[in-house]
């Protein structure tokens, strides 16, 4: 049955990836190369109750693949603590989706999303096995290098911010992308782990 629940990493990936693309289209003018995900689902936009739907079920996979993961890794004698990563992400997308921008609470809890993004390291310390470690190492320095990009809306230096203006979105979305195939990846490698527990 763990087995089964592992699957909703994937899915969690799946599903935020197609819904985003879906309220995209009922959202008027919206550009998913221009625009950040967070304008999908702001308050008064047509998407505000999709989004926030969106993301609570996001959120619901990541608890059930969390705890999948939790049980895989007690299973063959590991650490649990990737699975508290995964849990903290998902309380952090259920905040974003309630409290729709440009409410106070959906940038905290954005940037409560920080601490998610550490469940690549976190697997890549306490795994025993090589091949979690080299592809969680090889995600987290892909998820550090997008949060870096992500990082320069805040300080908007002159000359890089007008060169990356034009393509904000797509920037935003290379740190969703990154940390939600680590997410899927890591399923992947999990299940034979858990098959033969």
């Amino acid at each position: 049955m763990a087995n089964h629940r592992l699957w909703f990493g994937p899915i969690a990936a799946l599903v935020l990836v197609l819904g985003i693309l879906s309220i995209g289209v009922i959202t008027p003018g919206y550009s998913h190369v221009r625009q950040t995900v967070s304008e999908l689902g702001e308050a008064g936009s047509p998407g505000q109750v999709a989004f926030s739907v969106l993301l609570c079920l996001v959120a619901t996979c990541l608890i059930i693949f969390a705890s999948a993961v939790a049980r895989s890794l007690r299973v063959s004698g590991q650490s649990t603590l990737p699975a508290y990563f995964l849990g903290a992400m998902a309380i952090s997308t259920a905040g974003v989706g309630v409290f729709s921008f440009p409410h106070p609470l959906h940038n905290i809890f954005g940037i409560s999303e920080m601490v998610g993004y550490q469940a690549p390291l976190v697997a890549a310390l306490v795994s025993n096995s090589k091949r979690v470690k080299v592809f969680s190492i090889i995600m987290y320095v892909a998820v550090l290098l997008a949060i870096a990009i992500n990082l320069v809306a805040l300080v908007r230096p002159e000359g890089i911010w007008s060169q990356i203006k034009p393509f904000f979105g797509v920037m935003q979305r290379s740190l969703f992308a990154s940390w939600f195939i680590w997410c899927a990846g890591y399923a992947v490698l999990l299940l034979p782990r858990r098959r033969s527990g």
